[in-house]
């Protein structure tokens, strides 16, 4: 993914099959990631070549919210289930306490992740192996991240949910490759909503692309200056990339 070219290799199938994919790579202890763009994440590569290496290196990319999903038919006419990571987190969680796999929960504040104990606890009641670890919200040091590798791998976690936001729990996930012996998946924004500290946009509003606006109304001064300039890009970009490709068919 570079300025010239704005794609993201997603896979091309249902909803099930991201949810079948993870829970193979977690049952085996794959060191692998899994990254669930948005347009968020979509610009970020853009303008970062480095980290558009990292999210195309990753193991299995998810279209997280509708603007992916529905550029994706108009641009290359593939029909495309939106994978959020408001859905996703759930039914993962669901699969973990029926295939009895090991989770560790890894970013976000200690009040953030007292509360997922608390809903785990209380909604995967058969879950019985899970851990919570609130890193210092700087970047560790050697030592420090030495230990979280070994702390997470003496676990034996088969999933680490990373929650450290977009671009920073992506790059965390690609230098961990090979290092952490679990699948990692980047959840970001999905888990305060699912523990309640966030209110999820109405079914109507998803599916007309509108998640964005009812995640705006919630948290305007932290995020209005992020849709303003990553959504706009976002619809340029589209737009470029149509008209290239039209022209690109009918010179051929």
């Amino acid at each position: 993914m570079t300025k010239k070219v704005v794609t993201l290799y997603l896979t091309q199938a249902r909803y099930v099959f991201f949810v079948q994919r993870i829970v193979e790579l977690a049952k085996v202890n794959q060191s692998s990631y899994i990254c669930v763009a948005n347009v968020h994440m979509t610009i970020e590569a853009y303008w970062d070549p480095k980290f558009a290496e990292a999210v195309n290196d990753a193991d299995l990319v998810t279209p997280d919210g509708m603007p992916l999903a529905k550029a994706m038919r108009l641009l290359y006419g593939i029909s495309q289930e939106r994978v959020a990571g408001m859905d996703l987190l759930p039914d993962l969680l669901e699969e973990a306490e029926k295939k009895n796999l090991s989770l560790f929960f890894y970013g976000g504040t200690k009040e953030m992740l007292d509360k997922t104990q608390e809903y785990v606890q209380s909604n995967y009641p058969l879950l019985k192996s899970h851990e919570y670890f609130s890193p210092p919200f700087r970047n560790l040091n050697e030592e420090e991240e030495s230990e979280i590798i070994q702390r997470i791998n003496d676990f034996g976690a088969n999933l680490v949910f990373v929650v450290l936001g977009c671009p920073k729990q992506e790059k965390w996930m690609a230098s961990m490759k090979g290092r952490i012996n679990s699948c990692m998946v980047g959840i970001g924004g999905a888990l305060p909503v699912m523990i309640g500290m966030q209110k999820r946009a109405p079914r109507w509003m998803q599916k007309m692309s509108l998640e964005w606006l009812y995640r705006l109304a919630q948290e305007p001064r932290r995020l209005f200056k992020r849709y303003l300039m990553t959504n706009s890009l976002f619809l340029f970009l589209i737009v470029k990339q149509f008209f290239h490709l039209k022209f690109t068919k009918q010179s051929s």
